[in-house]
């Protein structure tokens, strides 16, 4: 394992939270370790809370494409298609979204960071391309894009083995420093998932089997390299990472490669 050299894969950011994402060459790092761009944007419903997977699973069925340098967003959903402008037509994408889920919603904004799901470890989440790999594996007929999309992660590694990431992580009580090019992570834990994983990423079909599998699956191929103590449950995978503000401004490239320190 000394011998592997890690180098990021891909890169993505999701501008609107629990939508689609787009594929970066390059991404900027924000002061409060966010990646510009990600999570920028997220939808909530008239009791202030987000309108994602967790609760609403006809997002899944809802398509977004996106034109980032134009602050473009176009959309497809059940009742036909539209495009806004992030920076100039918030109305008019808050009342196509509230007729596409049949209530009222808002999209809010935040250009400091983003509206992660770990407000503790806001930086970007991390994931090989062999573990994306090992988990279609468990599920005849399951693509690895297909893991990809469920998973959601940021950060994409090549050049190591399934659950290599895992190594990212140690007891509570400490963390692991490590750079990516010229930015300093602070690795904290694996990611605990939930039930967004366990459907199709582009119906919203739940597999009532996916968790029991994963589980199972996850308890028989965890690493002898992983903190067993961080596994309260193996509903895990990915890693949680924050960014010290002193790497805010770097840029993260695909091809940059990762170093413990």
């Amino acid at each position: 394992m000394t011998n592997l050299i890690p180098s990021v894969a891909k890169l993505f950011v999701y501008p609107i939270k629990s939508l689609d994402r787009v594929a970066q060459e390059t991404v900027t790092v924000l002061s409060s370790g966010a990646l510009r761009r990600d999570r920028e944007f997220a939808i909530f419903n008239r009791a202030g809370h987000f309108v994602n997977g967790k609760r609403y699973c006809q997002i899944h069925a809802l398509r977004s494409q996106f034109d980032l340098e134009n602050n473009l967003v176009s959309l497809q959903g059940s009742d036909g298609k539209a495009q806004f402008r992030l920076d100039q037509d918030r109305q008019g994408l808050e009342h196509w979204l509230g007729e596409y889920f049949r209530f009222p919603v808002t999209v809010g904004q935040n250009l400091e960071g983003g509206f992660p799901d770990d407000t503790a470890s806001p930086g970007p989440t991390l994931i090989s391309t062999a573990t994306l790999e090992a988990v279609a594996a468990w599920y005849p007929g399951l693509a690895v894009e297909e893991v990809r999309r469920r998973f959601r992660a940021n950060i994409e590694l090549a050049g190591v083995p399934a659950f290599w990431e895992d190594q990212l992580f140690a007891a509570a009580d400490r963390t692991v420093e490590f750079r990516i090019g010229k930015v300093r992570f602070i690795g904290v834990n694996p990611c605990q998932r939930c039930i967004v994983v366990t459907r199709n990423s582009q119906t919203g079909l739940a597999d009532p089997d996916f968790q029991r599998t994963f589980v199972t699956r996850r308890q028989e191929t965890l690493p002898v390299w992983s903190e067993r103590s961080r596994f309260n449950h193996f509903y895990r995978l990915a890693i949680n990472t924050r960014v010290p503000a002193s790497e805010g401004g770097k840029v993260l490239r695909v091809g940059d490669e990762l170093s413990i320190n």
